[in-house]
């Protein structure tokens, strides 16, 4: 499975479209020439205000400061090299931190423009840990685990009454004792497609999911949505890994994509491009059931647990979610991040939701985004 970038891991911080939809009203007329918030219309501003607590100029402002904390982190890891521990967004302060363990990296990080925080364990040391829970295969108890680059910890998430099964299983991992956090009593996490949406496309007669992003020729979904060969509303799958990945593609000869995502106000987001964002900063979804919903990047290359086995390499958020929004579209400002493939908790009460990248899934079958 390809991985992302060191540099966007450490950061912390649909529909299908037959015809042209019209773009929303644009933010400001310096939007033109601000590729930070270019194609990105009020209602996705509003959403990420509404978020934040803030106004529209507010939350363009952030993705003006996402947009510059993306250099300053790949900028941190190239200076800091082996040292490089993480790093992570302040939005409300507008601070890139980045945790390093040593000295030197210290004034590395400092000099590439970021808060520097002292760690005990290189990101490298911490990607090890969760490479070896996948390798040892973890318990039923588990029901996923991620790297909190703010902790400088691995975490795992158990399940309630799985406490010492996790315990035990984590013994096994011969990691420092600081390195791994047991975090009980999580809801376990399952895949959004009890009733598949997005702006809907039915599968086999029997099912629907989400569009996630137009691609040249057709779109891309989760890999849970159906398999190589199933039909569509509008196509048929080319290609589906799940578990393990949770990515799929549809060609849709007879129909026409276009790189806009649906803002469930009457308009469109125009997709610019799939720069991945930092973890801490502000994204949303966009899906059919539950429409406009967003949170915060937590973390990369995270592992889940489904019914139907273990997916890795996945984004983890707080951007909540529901059965039916499976496929659907992850935006930050204007850049594509990745398609929605399960998680825990509903949008009355808020919850974690994964997402499997776009990146990956452009990369695995060499599909071309489509941009407006």
């Amino acid at each position: 499975m390809n991985r992302i970038s060191k540099a966007a891991v450490g950061i912390t911080a649909l529909g299908l479209f037959l015809t042209t939809t019209a773009a929303g009203p644009a933010f400001a007329a310096s939007a033109e020439t601000d590729p930070a918030v270019e194609g990105v219309g009020a209602p996705l501003l509003r959403a990420m205000a509404a978020e934040l607590g803030t106004d529209v100029a507010g939350a363009a402002d952030v993705l003006r400061f996402q947009a510059d904390a993306t250099v300053t982190t790949d900028e941190v890891a190239d200076a800091t090299g082996d040292a490089f521990a993480g790093t992570w967004l302040d939005e409300s302060t507008r601070t890139v931190y980045a945790a390093v363990t040593t000295d030197a990296a210290r004034a590395a990080a400092t000099d590439a423009g970021a808060v520097p925080v002292s760690a005990a364990h290189s990101l490298e040391s911490l990607e090890a840990i969760t490479a070896g829970i996948e390798a040892k295969g973890a318990p039923d108890a588990v029901a996923s685990w991620w790297i909190d680059v703010a902790n400088n910890d691995v975490v795992v998430d158990v399940v309630a009454g799985g406490d010492q099964a996790a315990a035990d299983f984590v013994a096994t991992l011969d990691a420092p004792a600081d390195a791994v956090r047991l975090q009980t009593d999580v809801e376990a996490p399952q895949t959004f497609a009890t009733i598949r949406g997005g702006i809907s496309y039915i599968i086999n007669n029997q099912s629907r999911c989400s569009v996630g992003f137009a691609v040249r020729g057709g779109f891309v979904t989760a890999g849970h949505c159906g398999d190589a060969g199933d039909s569509t509303t509008y196509g048929t799958f080319q290609g589906s890994s799940f578990p393990g990945n949770d990515y799929a593609w549809v060609a849709t000869p007879s129909h026409t994509p276009v790189g806009e995502v649906s803002d469930y106000a009457g308009g469109a987001v125009a997709v610019k491009g799939s720069t991945s964002a930092a973890v801490g900063s502000t994204v949303c979804r966009s899906g059919s059931t539950t429409g406009w919903h967003c949170g915060q990047i937590q973390a990369y290359n995270s592992t889940v647990r489904y019914a139907e086995g273990s997916v890795s390499g996945l984004i983890r958020t707080s951007v909540c979610a529901e059965p039916g929004d499976s496929g659907g579209s992850l935006l930050a400002g204007n850049q594509a991040q990745g398609v929605t493939s399960g998680g825990s908790g509903d949008c009355s009460s808020g919850g974690t939701t994964y997402f499997q990248p776009v990146n990956e899934i452009l990369q695995t079958y060499g599909l071309t985004l489509l941009t407006s």
